[in-house]
């Protein structure tokens, strides 16, 4: 891994005209493409659609407002796209001047069409400030993926204040952390199947913080990132202001495309890639060892740094084996954990995995920004990791139940809408009904007495407009009141004389 390579630092040619294929501050300039079998398979069956050219263009920009074909996508010829639906050509020549004419795509001498945005459509929310939400006593607040502390933390704090003032001669930066809890979060990646030595981690003030940490070592204004669409908003908001140019990749609840992948990788050569290969926010997807043996090997070739963000790692609902850690198919990734998910978000607390090698530059740009994570909170994880290395066995129980009330109340009460289950983490991404915004339904929502983060807010590039996160963090009896609600925002937002109202703050998304 070249730490100091610069090579990947490159100025936008040209500004994007309207309508816009990307900010060139903030989205690299070149595009990854779609392979014409790959977009056939997700545009389906058109046999018997009439007229067969407007049926392809709907389809195709209900893929791009989905986030499965990400903006800056360069699409197939008409000809190898024609040949692998097997339609006309006039059918895909027709499709695209639609898409084009309507301003979802763009032509360019020797560059073909390529996906865009209508100008006006890009709306992530970014414009308001962030409070944690407050709600009142009937407001159901599912913004945050975030749960109750399971049993036993108040007795580990208890038994951390007794251990506490060993501590106290000193004068309380650990900016590696703790040694004894640098040795037990080893010791959780060496029972996963990935060897390590305390010598290898730094503790954090949680995996934000951990990620923030990675871009001061080692990104600068310019740099290409490969990211996933969608994506951790506060993770692509803080590569955004760092000045990276994000490099988009399309994730959905089915999984990666692994040659989109790796065709972007080989093409774009970012300086680095941050991925979130177990569960991924908001998805729940779930990369497979396969995968993340050929996405490692992809990255290795371009000597791309890797951030593994393993935030939800440990919420595995379902039996089955897991995945070895990303790190263990491509050794020289570094990973980021936290104890947010798995244990309690109140801990503030995670984790970086590196090669001891590059923990003093780690060192050298946490303490730009904090000296340390705080003792106590530290001893406090040291007792809950010894008490259950993973999620503890409740949380696991409690979120089995609330997945599955989750899934009972919206074919209940919305089986319009469309979702996968996923296997682990702490929440559904839902497909709304064709035509229907997430953003209105978002406004309509808090009227309703229900705070939810829609597509919009994860969307790395694109809107994401039909697609809503929905945790299952609550009680059962919550969760079916909360989809009652969402069923009748969603109604509320579909007639045309709604008008969403204009919010001058925002719920923190977690």
């Amino acid at each position: 891994m070249q730490e100091l390579d610069r090579r990947h630092v490159h100025q936008c040619a040209a500004k994007v005209a309207t309508p816009s294929i990307a900010n060139c501050e903030t989205v690299a300039c070149m595009s990854p493409t779609v392979a014409a079998p790959r977009l056939a398979t997700l545009v389906g069956d058109l046999a018997d659609a009439r007229p067969a050219y407007r049926a392809l263009a709907d389809r195709i920009r209900l893929l791009i407002a989905d986030g499965r074909v990400v903006v800056g996508t360069r699409l197939p010829s008409e000809r190898d796209l024609t040949t692998a639906l097997g339609v006309s050509r006039t059918t895909v020549t027709r499709a695209y001047a639609v898409l084009r004419d309507s301003g979802y795509a763009v032509a360019r001498q020797g560059s073909g069409t390529t996906v865009a945005i209508p100008t006006g459509e890009i709306r992530r929310g970014t414009g308001a400030s962030l409070y944690p939400a407050e709600p009142g006593h009937d407001v159901l607040d599912l913004t945050c993926a975030a749960t109750r502390a399971p049993s036993g933390v108040a007795e580990a704090y208890a038994a951390a204040v007794d251990e506490l003032p060993a501590y106290l001669a000193g004068a309380g930066y650990f900016t590696l952390g703790v040694p004894e809890v640098r040795e037990a979060i080893a010791a959780r990646f060496t029972a996963r199947g990935l060897p390590t030595s305390a010598d290898e981690i730094l503790v954090t003030s949680g995996a934000v913080a951990g990620m923030a940490i990675l871009e001061r070592a080692f990104l600068s204004a310019g740099d290409r990132v490969l990211i996933e669409n969608p994506a951790y908003p506060n993770a692509a908001e803080s590569l955004r202001r760092t000045g990276a140019r994000l490099v988009p990749v399309p994730v959905d609840d089915t999984g990666w495309d692994t040659t989109t992948v790796t065709s972007t990788i080989a093409t774009s050569r970012p300086r680095a890639a941050v991925l979130v290969p177990d569960f991924h926010n908001p998805t729940g997807a779930y990369m497979p060892d396969t995968q993340r043996a050929l996405v490692g090997r992809a990255l290795a070739r371009q000597d791309t740094l890797t951030f593994i963000d393993e935030t939800i790692t440990e919420v595995r609902l379902d039996d089955g084996e897991a995945a070895l850690p990303f790190a263990a198919h491509h050794p020289g990734a570094i990973t980021v954990g936290s104890s947010s998910k798995s244990h309690w978000g109140g801990l503030r607390l995670g984790w970086i995995r590196a090669r001891a090698d590059l923990l003093t530059r780690l060192v050298d740009a946490r303490v730009t920004i904090d000296l340390g994570a705080p003792v106590l909170e530290q001893l406090v994880l040291l007792h809950l990791l010894r008490q259950s290395p993973g999620m503890p066995a409740d949380r696991r129980e409690d979120l089995v139940r609330a997945r599955g009330a989750a899934i009972t109340a919206l074919r209940t009460h919305l089986p319009q809408v469309d979702f996968t289950m996923p296997a682990g983490g702490l929440s559904l991404w839902l497909r709304l009904p064709e035509a229907t915004s997430s953003a209105r339904v978002v406004d309509a929502a808090e009227r309703e007495g229900l705070l939810l983060a829609g597509g919009n807010r994860f969307a790395a590039t694109g809107t994401l407009d039909r697609r809503l996160r929905l945790p299952y963090v609550l009680s059962p009896g919550q969760l079916d009141e909360a989809v009652q609600r969402l069923a009748r925002a969603v109604t509320i937002a579909g007639h045309t004389a709604y008008r969403p109202g204009k919010r001058t703050t925002r719920p923190l998304v977690a």
